[in-house]
């Protein structure tokens, strides 16, 4: 029997338990870990700026992959602490829940890891230099992985060199942190300019008055960016590639001790995006802040609509989901950082449950003055909504017509389904593919115990461009919708998926891309849970068959093609090269061998980084206006490639 003994017990000291555990303080060391190193340092900065003191951050990317970031705030203490008897810098970048953020004095809104920030940045780091500018004064100390290299020293010189050096020295008073992530920690040290700008952007919006400046050294890149307007700013560059119906709604209120800003503008599309933020914390997955807008926005146009005589009965109700119809928001709230309660590390949901009343109202009273000083912009509103609340009537009837062909009728198939004999969702795949022809082809071709397929003729309806009632009148989506077997709309359940890899297998053409697109408009709007779990997919079948004597190679692209070529070529032997023009010229022994084997085939995951970039993306490229989608295709045409 072994001995359980105290000697058993492991103390870990320090910042020992970050680099044991890196994940439970920055949720993951992946590049969303990585990027988040560069939030905390900076999320200290932008709590000089909402204390009133920090006018500027400064971020730098240099080309070994250090990162320096620098704010003129009033520097972080640096004199003796009186418990530990270090210098108060040493214990802030040593000491885990040690920082300015607690006790309520120096901070009263602040974002970071609940006094771990910097910490843990110092802890996840193979180098860093802290350099603080007081009185006159530039105090120093070196780190790594956490531990201090040196003592902290005073000097009138900086150790901080190349551009960033320039800023610091005109930088009166500040901090300015340069840190390198420790390679033996993430997966990847190679920073994501796009992942950083967003970050940056979005903190801009959040502190109206802040000026943000980045520069990437390894690209030559440098942006800045200030947004006197604030969030109202946000709603509009969200709103930007559609078209408004009214003038952006703002409402700011403090009300014990919870500052709340909402902006509001509802456009002409059918998809809603709303985003919100405790402190400058992205809580991508809402909370308490977002539930009370909701409940308050319900409530007031309601009131509005019955008060006009639009609604007649007091029974009679606009739902929430009627309500979402073209509507971008933003909900900010900002409190004492002391107070504010996270489910999960990461902070993704806001879970303070005094927040939602008085988020409600605020969002009411200030929604019920707008409308009452302007009845234009409110009749626009609410017209809105009643074409949504109409168009949910329709879509619940069609709904209805398709759960009574899909369940009332033992679960009746789609006849242009061949589904897979396997009934463990987990294991059973769904081929979407173009045409009947490749489809006849993947039918023949496939693993009938897991896959099954469905042809689809031609390309779908724009579902951009339609409201819910219109899709589901759509043969194609139906058949899909029905296969699938989750329902759509409110009646969507992820549990009930029959597949959980749904594979869309076009033509590598122009034409298969575009239906590609059409298909993945459909699941972005009305089925994003099936990205969201990883179950979607693109096949990659190949563009070339390569004939050598009796040996047939695969080509997936030019320059897979060329290898080939070049590998065989010197033999001098018979070379045969097929550019293949759709998956109709495969015969099924082809096509399962090149693109549905799952020993040798190629799959694209579909992945879900950014939300609200996707959403503009899909916009533009499938929405009604015409102009942005003219840039974007003047700006990006260079990099076509053409199949001429």
């Amino acid at each position: 029997m072994t001995k359980y003994t105290a000697k058993d017990i492991h103390v870990l000291e320090g910042l020992e338990p970050v680099r044991r555990r890196p994940g439970m303080y920055i949720g993951s060391t992946d590049v969303h870990g990585l990027h988040h190193l560069i939030a905390e340092i900076v999320d200290n900065s932008v709590d000089e700026a909402l204390a009133g003191f920090a006018k500027n951050v400064w971020i730098f990317i240099h080309k070994d992959q250090k990162v320096t970031v620098i704010d003129d705030g009033r520097g972080i203490p640096t004199e003796k602490h009186p418990k530990v008897g270090k210098s108060a810098l040493e214990v802030a970048m040593t000491y885990l829940h040690a920082g300015g953020k607690f006790g309520g004095g120096s901070y009263k809104v602040s974002g970071g890891l609940h006094g771990v920030g910097a910490s843990a940045v110092n802890a996840l780091s193979e180098q860093m230099l802290v350099e603080v500018k007081r009185d006159n004064v530039i105090y120093a100390q070196t780190y790594k992985s956490g531990v201090p290299t040196s003592d902290v020293t005073t000097s009138r010189e900086s150790k901080i060199s190349d551009a960033a050096k320039t800023i610091w020295d005109l930088t009166k008073t500040g901090t300015a942190t340069v840190f390198l992530p420790d390679r033996s920690i993430f997966s990847t040290i190679e920073l994501d300019y796009k992942i950083l700008e967003k970050q940056i952007r979005e903190r801009a919006y959040l502190v109206a008055g802040l000026f943000f400046h980045i520069q990437d050294e390894r690209n030559d890149l440098e942006k800045n960016f200030f947004f006197d307007g604030g969030i109202r700013s946000l709603v509009e560059d969200l709103n930007k590639n559609k078209q408004g119906l009214h003038r952006s709604i703002f409402i700011k209120k403090d009300t014990e001790n919870v500052g709340v800003e909402i902006a509001i503008q509802y456009n002409d599309s059918y998809t809603e995006t709303v985003e919100s933020f405790a402190n400058v914390i992205n809580t991508t997955e809402g909370g308490t802040h977002l539930t009370g807008f909701r409940i308050a926005l319900t409530r007031a146009i309601n009131d509005y609509a019955r008060k006009a005589g639009v609604i007649k009965s007091d029974e009679e109700n606009l739902t929430g989901e009627d309500l979402r119809e073209g509507l971008t928001a933003v909900v900010a709230i900002k409190m004492n950082s002391e107070k504010l309660e996270f489910e999960g590390q990461t902070k993704t949901r806001l879970g303070n449950a005094e927040v939602q009343p008085k988020v409600a109202a605020v969002t009411k009273e200030g929604l019920e003055t707008f409308f009452e000083e302007n009845p234009s912009d409110a009749r626009r509103i609410i017209e809105k909504v009643l074409l949504a609340a109409k168009a949910r009537l329709a879509a619940k009837a069609a709904k209805e017509a398709v759960i009574r062909k899909g369940a009332l009728e033992g679960m009746t198939l789609p006849g242009k389904l061949a589904d897979c004999q396997e009934k463990d969702a987990s294991q059973s795949e769904l081929y979407i593919v173009e045409g009947d022809s490749a489809g006849g082809s993947a039918k023949q071709g496939r693993d009938r115990k897991s896959q099954a397929i469905l042809p689809i003729g031609g390309k779908i309806l724009n579902t951009e461009r339609a409201r819910l009632d219109k899709i589901i009148q759509f043969e194609e989506i139906k058949d899909l919708i029905i296969a699938l077997g989750t329902g759509i709309g409110d009646t969507f359940d992820i549990s009930k998926i029959r597949y959980h890899k749904i594979i869309l297998m076009t033509d590598a053409d122009v034409d298969g891309e575009h239906i590609r697109t059409l298909l993945l408009t459909f699941f972005f709007r009305y089925m994003a849970s099936c990205i969201e779990n990883g179950y979607l997919y693109i096949a990659q079948p190949p563009l070339y068959k390569v004939t050598i004597g009796k040996e047939i190679y695969y080509a997936y692209n030019d320059e897979n093609k060329e290898e080939i070529v070049k590998k065989y070529k010197v033999n001098k032997v018979a070379l045969g090269i097929q550019r293949y023009k759709g998956l109709g010229e495969m015969n099924p022994g082809q096509l399962w061998e090149t693109t549905m084997n799952p020993e040798n085939r190629i799959l694209k995951k579909v992945n879900l980084e950014d939300a609200t970039k996707a959403d503009e993306v899909f916009n533009m490229l499938m929405g009604e206006e015409v102009p942005p989608r003219k840039k974007f295709i003047q700006s990006h045409a260079r990099y076509a490639t053409l199949d001429i």
